[in-house]
């Protein structure tokens, strides 16, 4: 080959996209986000931008590869959305029905104009395993078990050893109750703190629902806090209902006042919670609510201790559940267990799980039993609460 010729292969080389030679992969794997009757949100994470669908079978005992299955894309206004976080937003299922799922991300080498560049597929194994499942919820079921923990701060071998006394079989759900890591820089103090290790056990087929903490609002990431939980919801503090139970969490922000200096400025929880309080007066009249034999308020601030958090929480939210009858509010933040019955100005109990300690419950229409076991599995606490 001449110098003339090897000059014009070096120009066409060098015009050729430069693409990165390491394969697209899924690196943290799928969970379950705002599981209810008809829908649920299923997250996971790639190594590389990339467009990402679902692929959805029902659970009818055929095989995975027997056909091709619907796929549902993660996409906004019509546009599949090239990312390395994926949200899909599954809608129009069929109450209490299980369901098989596989995820995809098809990497995007280039996207210029009306001309896209895709590269290698990353996806769930169906092959050689069985696919990931989950069920989605029914009001109509007789009961429900579930189970709380909070304030791991990114000790994900804590969680685990939580985790350790459920039995996963029988666990329709997990509460998290916030300040399940202690700053949030980057996705990195999400996924080593607690999230793949929750996927590892449980996360990928068991729905949990997070009650954001006052850590979780500390960082430069925290912002990014909804790409991660309740991402397809109009907000992080919400309402669903499982079998007897209908469950209203909510975002009680920080716990300092907004001018303190810690926060720099940049926060306006005082303002938040005001407007939490508006939608949560509208929610306390729904039928969803009023229809449940059992109302389980979350909140990771309790309504007493004396900081400014806890003063929100107590003035803005209380005289609301006050008069909707809740049966039970559960807490976290204070890092020690505390079991405040019904009392004057108060018209439910409330408990305050403690960071070392798991909260178990199971609820059928006539009765709400809860007990709250230490890392060892040792019962330190009990209620019952019945209709």
């Amino acid at each position: 080959m001449n110098k003339i010729n090897l000059f014009f292969l070096f120009l066409l080389l060098a015009t050729l996209p430069v693409f990165s030679q390491d394969d697209i992969q899924i690196t943290h794997a799928p969970y379950l986000q705002n599981l209810g009757e008809n829908e649920v949100t299923i997250v996971w994470t790639v190594n590389k931008p990339s467009v990402g669908w679902v692929e959805l079978a029902p659970d009818d005992g055929t095989h995975f590869y027997q056909t091709e299955r619907p796929k549902f894309f993660n996409a906004k206004n019509g546009i599949k959305q090239t990312s390395t976080v994926h949200a899909v937003h599954l809608k129009g299922l069929k109450a209490g029905t299980r369901y098989r799922y596989r995820v995809y991300s098809q990497e995007v080498l280039s996207h210029v104009g009306w001309r896209v560049i895709y590269g290698n597929v990353a996806a769930t194994s169906v092959y050689g395993k069985q696919p990931l499942e989950f069920q989605t919820s029914d009001h109509s079921r007789q009961t429900v078990n579930f189970a709380m923990v909070n304030d791991i701060h990114g000790k994900s071998d804590l969680l685990e050893k939580l985790v350790s006394h459920c039995d996963l079989k029988t666990t329709d759900m997990f509460l998290f109750n916030g300040d399940m890591v202690s700053i949030f820089n980057s996705e990195k103090e999400i996924f080593e703190g607690f999230m793949d290790k929750a996927t590892e056990l449980f996360a990928s087929e068991i729905p949990m629902y997070y009650t954001r903490g006052n850590h979780e609002t500390r960082g430069s990431f925290a912002t990014a806090f909804q790409d991660y939980f309740s991402p397809k919801q109009e907000h992080i503090y919400y309402m669903f209902r499982q079998g007897p139970v209908c469950f209203v969490i909510l975002d009680s922000g920080e716990d300092k006042p907004d001018s303190d200096l810690e926060y720099a400025g940049i926060t306006v929880y005082d303002q938040y919670r005001t407007e939490q309080a508006e939608w949560l007066k509208g929610v306390l009249e729904s039928k969803e609510y009023k229809e449940a034999p059992f109302k389980v308020v979350v909140c990771h601030i309790p309504p007493f201790g004396g900081w400014h958090g806890n003063e929100e929480v107590a003035e803005k939210f209380m005289p609301l559940l006050n008069n909707a009858g809740v049966d039970i509010m559960l807490c976290a933040h204070l890092h020690r267990y505390i079991r405040n019955d019904a009392k004057e100005g108060v018209r439910f109990p409330i408990i305050v799980n403690s960071n070392n300690t798991i909260l178990k419950a199971e609820a059928d229409s006539r009765a709400l039993n809860i007990k709250i076991l230490d890392t060892e599995g040792k019962e330190i606490d009990k209620l019952t609460i019945t209709k």
